[in-house]
């Protein structure tokens, strides 16, 4: 049975990472900053292992009973106004939590064989052009963030680790995430579509998401960048609407939110929230791996019945 380190594992991603890797018979270890208060788990194959980012200090006995490390730690990038101190603070969790992965991995001994990484298409500049894996990075906040996150990853390849890295789109998922924004307004009667709604939006639905992290452990040929977005990227307007459909709301009123207004609300935040990006997910696909939700259409289905 090989076992996965995952940093971040409390989080919406790392929850459902979780359930699919003991489901498929791996062992999961959570990187904490504090133990679960009860030693009994829910699933006897997960695991926790204290860490502490700001003391760069790690359980080295969880490290070295590892096959793998999956990191998906960092602020979250909506979760608060953007204050100088806040930015700061998403930098820093990401670069600092990837310094005590890679220097751990460094000055112990260890069986690890990959680290798959996450990242996120705010690599990407806005416009209409499909980017893909071999553009610069933007160089606004969301880009240079990203970019940093990604080199902080990249000494491993010197510990001859194999390194993926996962530029992941919005993700759908009915435990929350953006989802859980579209999702409140129309309950109340209310189709909220962003500005003019033609901002396009690079997705992927929660389970395939996870799919591509087990499938980047299990096929060793996948090694640096993938774009984590489903093959149809749709706009705003359309993911709103269908959104609605899909709830079976037999009333709801199509608005549009204002510019000025997300601005007020949303500060900095806004800027991502109006972006429009077309990520190409081509060569994630030319390595064999299959989307289960290939359109908005079908994941909205998935989980609304869910």
């Amino acid at each position: 049975m090989a076992t996965v380190i995952i940093s971040g594992g409390t989080g919406m991603v790392g929850k459902a990472l979780s359930k699919l890797l003991t489901a498929k018979g791996f062992k999961v270890i959570v990187l904490s900053r504090q133990l679960p208060s009860s030693e009994k788990q829910a699933n006897s194959n997960i695991s926790f292992a204290k860490w502490d980012v700001k003391k760069q200090e790690m359980d080295i006995t969880a490290l070295q009973q590892a096959d793998y490390i999956i990191h998906l730690a960092g602020a979250g990038v909506m979760d608060k106004k953007w204050t100088a101190e806040y930015k700061k603070e998403i930098v820093s969790s990401r670069v600092e939590s990837a310094a005590l992965i890679v220097n751990s991995l460094k000055n112990n001994g260890n069986k690890v064989k990959a680290v798959i990484s996450a990242s996120a298409i705010g690599w990407y500049k806005p416009g209409e052009n499909i980017h893909t894996e071999e553009e610069a990075a933007d160089e606004n906040f969301l880009g240079n963030t990203c970019k940093l996150w990604e080199e902080s990853m990249e000494p491993v390849t010197q510990l001859n680790k194999r390194l993926v890295k996962l530029r992941i789109g919005i993700v759908l998922s009915k435990e929350g995430g953006a989802l859980k924004e579209f999702i409140a307004p129309i309950k109340l009667g209310v189709a909220a579509i962003l500005g003019n709604g033609k901002q396009m939006i690079s997705w992927i639905h929660i389970n395939d998401l996870c799919r591509m992290f087990l499938f980047a452990i299990e096929n060793e040929q996948l090694n640096g960048v993938y774009n984590a977005v489903a093959p149809v990227p749709v706009n705003n307007k359309t993911l709103t609407i269908t959104l609605a459909k899909k709830m079976k709301r037999l009333f709801y009123i199509p608005v549009h939110v204002p510019v000025f207004v997300l601005k007020l609300m949303l500060g900095g935040r806004s800027i991502e929230i109006l972006k429009s990006a077309v990520v190409s997910c081509k060569k994630i696909l030319t390595t064999g791996f299959d989307f289960k939700f290939k359109t908005i259409e079908k994941a909205l289905e998935d989980i609304v019945k869910h």
